[in-house]
Formats: structure tokens, C-alpha cells, sequence
């Protein structure tokens, strides 16, 4: 059988303590995780070997057993006064002797568990098998964080700077994510031993693995300030700033003020989702910001200048004589600044609406008339109406 010095693994001394072992498994177990090594099949290798270290050394039974025999394997039994595999009916007259097989799957993992279980099968007349272990549990990026801000036209056109309170949560500071100090393997009380739980789903029931012992049954006793979920509740002031240009759906990211991580993975990011009030004249498309104006006919036809309201106050623009109801002026680089590159904004378009004059006297009806005297042109001569 090949051999692993799993101390050697591990980079502890054999009459090392348990929170030894622990504390030098959960630093190389950080360190050659997949997720911090994507890619890196030395790595995923190196990660299996301390994962099948830890899992020897901090179990007291495996490890007197490793101890005794240089390795281990399920069917070895420390007490056994033949010195080797426990058995009901063939001692050392019987001349089993294992150690020339090799028991490795061939994969690079841990002791084949096939080759284990008809031995195991054989020698216990074939009963159930022992529960398995609980997971151990793995380094894990906190969840995201979003958040609605309602901004006014305004604050979305110049951008704003503001602190907000999030409630998020951090690594626990006593287990540093693990959900559990090492302690003894007990009953999940969440499942109550059976690895399932129910949901419900309309008028459905159905159940599903366990979320707190990952289907096993069982967990190892859960760390007292977290009570097992690896992380603990943080109200929190952060200062969010958000870029002049944004839009209602916009999402500004906040790196890392999301939920804590586990096993010294980072956090979650934090979004904010804005949602941009309406303005009482100006109408946003894109980058562009729209207004109608109104002008009367002398103005219409005469030409003139007048004031426009644009986001950041009142503008003045050229009406050029002969104006008609319903033309377009532009204001170049009136509009929002662009998300993608502040150095540039959106335009501001003008449509004017020509307004009748109210007849509120003789001598305006008068003037209207002598008006028409003087310029008797037909506009619905250009459809062919007399």
C-alpha cells in the first residue's frame, strides 16, 4: 500500500493537539482551495490531500489507528490481538494479510471506498453501514447585497454622495467561517437526524437535502456566537457615491460591503438601484433631456429671444421669425452626462407650441381684423381649399 506521512501533510508534529491540526488545516485548506487556485490542477490535488489529512488526524479512532499501522483503512481495528484487520472468523492461522493490495481508488484520492466496503460488508455480517461524516465546510464568497435609493431629476443629472445604513453580516470572529469550533459530531437539529427537510410549494410538499448538514444527518456542534451559519449580523454606515448620468434601473457597485465570506473569502459586493424622480417640464430619453415651450404669434412671427428651462436653470434661445408650431431647436450639450464617458453629455431639444392670442376686448377683435385685411393669404390652399 502507498503510504502518506498525513502529519508530514499537514506540516505538524505528530504529538501535535487538535487545535494544532485544525489551525494548520484551515490555512493551506484557504491556500490551495480551487476557488483561490481556478485552473490549477496542482493545486486541486494538493487541496485533496490536506482534506484526506484532516479528515485522518482530527478524528481520535482514525488517527490511533494511522498511528499503529502507518495508514489507514476502515477494516483496521487498534485493538485487534492479531495486530491487523478486525475479523469474526479468520485470525492470523487464516493468513489474511492485506498490506501488499493497494487500496487507493486510482483517482488520487482517499482509501478506496469500494474495495473497503465488501471487506467491511464481509467481516460485520453485512449490516448498515456507519453514517458518514459531516462535511467539512469550504472557503465561500459572501452573498451580494442590492438596495433601492429613490434620487430626484436633479441629484441623477449632477450625481450625489451619501451614506446609507446596510445590514450585512461578517465572518464570525470566533469560528473565522466555519460554522463550528471542532467540536463533536452530533444530530442535525434542523432535519433531526434524517438529512431532509420539507417545503412547501403551492399545495405542494415536498422535501429536499438538508441546507445545515449538506443531507448527512449530522453536524458537528455549531459554533456558539454564530450558532453554525459561519457568520454574524453587522449594521453598518457606508459611504456610497453615486456618478452624475445614472438612470431609474441603474445598478452602482460597492465593492466588498456585501455579506461577509467564510474561511477567509472576500464578501459580497453591495449595489445600489436607483430610481430617478420625474421633473415637471423636462422629459429624459437616454442622455437627452426634451421640453415643450410655448410662443405666441407676434413672437412666432416676428422672431424674438426668449428664456427655456434646462436642468441647470434658464437658458436663453433664438426664435427666428416665421417660427411654426411644432419646430425643434437644440441646445447642444444641455443634456445628462454619459455613464460610459462623463466627459460627454446628451443635447436638450426645444419644441415650441404656438398659442392663440385671447380676445378679450373690441379693440383686439379690431386689431385681428385689420390683420386679416392685411395679410389675406388662405392656409388650407395647399391642400386645394378655397
Amino acid at each position: 500500500m502507498a503510504k502518506t506521512d498525513y502529519y508530514n501533510t499537514l506540516g505538524v508534529k505528530k504529538d501535535a493537539k487538535a487545535d494544532e491540526i485544525k489551525k494548520a488545516y484551515r490555512r493551506l485548506a484557504r491556500k490551495y482551495h480551487p476557488d483561490v487556485n481556478p485552473g490549477d490542477k496542482t493545486a486541486e490535488d494538493k487541496f485533496k490531500q490536506v482534506q484526506e489529512a484532516y479528515d485522518i488526524l482530527s478524528d481520535d479512532k482514525k488517527r490511533k489507528v494511522f498511528d499503529r499501522f502507518g495508514y489507514y483503512a476502515d477494516n483496521l481495528d487498534v485493538n485487534s490481538p492479531f495486530g491487523g484487520a478486525a475479523s469474526s472468523g479468520a485470525g492470523p492461522a487464516g493468513g489474511f494479510d492485506f498490506s501488499g493490495f493497494d487500496f487507493s481508488s486510482g483517482t488520487g484520492g482517499s482509501t478506496g471506498s469500494s474495495f473497503r466496503d465488501i471487506f467491511s460488508d464481509l467481516f460485520s455480517g453485512g449490516g448498515a453501514k456507519a453514517a458518514p461524516e459531516p462535511p467539512r465546510p469550504m472557503p465561500k464568497k459572501g452573498r451580494d447585497i442590492e438596495i433601492p435609493l429613490a434620487m430626484s431629476f436633479e441629484e441623477a443629472f449632477s450625481g450625489m454622495t451619501t451614506n446609507i445604513t446596510v445590514n450585512r453580516s461578517e465572518q464570525c470572529s470566533r469560528c473565522q467561517g466555519a460554522g463550528d469550533t471542532g467540536g463533536p459530531v452530533v444530530v442535525c437539529s434542523t432535519c433531526k437526524g434524517s438529512g431532509q427537510v420539507m417545503k412547501t410549494g403551492g399545495r405542494l410538499q415536498f422535501s429536499q437535502p438538508c441546507s445545515d448538514c449538506e443531507g448527512t444527518g449530522r453536524r458537528r456542534e455549531p459554533c456558539s456566537l454564530c450558532h453554525g451559519k459561519g457568520v454574524t449580523p453587522k449594521s453598518e454606515q457606508v459611504k456610497i457615491k453615486i456618478p452624475a448620468g445614472v438612470d431609474t434601473g441603474s445598478r452602482v457597485r460597492i465593492p466588498k460591503k456585501g455579506h461577509g465570506g467564510r474561511l477567509g473569502a472576500e464578501p459580497g459586493d453591495l449595489f445600489i438601484v436607483t430610481n430617478v424622480g420625474k421633473h415637471k417640464f423636462l422629459e429624459r430619453k437616454g442622455d437627452n433631456i426634451y421640453v415643450n415651450v410655448p410662443i405666441s404669434v407676434p413672437e412666432a412671427a416676428l422672431g424674438t429671444k426668449i428664456e427655456v428651462p434646462t436642468v441647470e436653470g434658464r437658458a436663453q434661445l433664438r426664435i427666428p421669425p416665421g417660427t411654426e408650431s411644432g419646430q425643434k431647436f437644440r441646445l447642444r450639450e444641455r443634456g445628462f452626462p454619459s455613464l460610459r464617458n462623463p466627459s460627454l453629455r446628451g443635447d436638450q431639444f426645444i419644441e415650441v407650441k404656438i398659442t392663440l392670442p385671447k380676445v378679450i376686448s373690441e379693440e383686439t377683435k379690431e386689431v385681428l381684423r385689420q390683420f386679416e385685411k392685411l395679410n389675406p393669404e388662405n392656409p388650407r390652399k395647399s391642400i386645394g381649399l378655397e
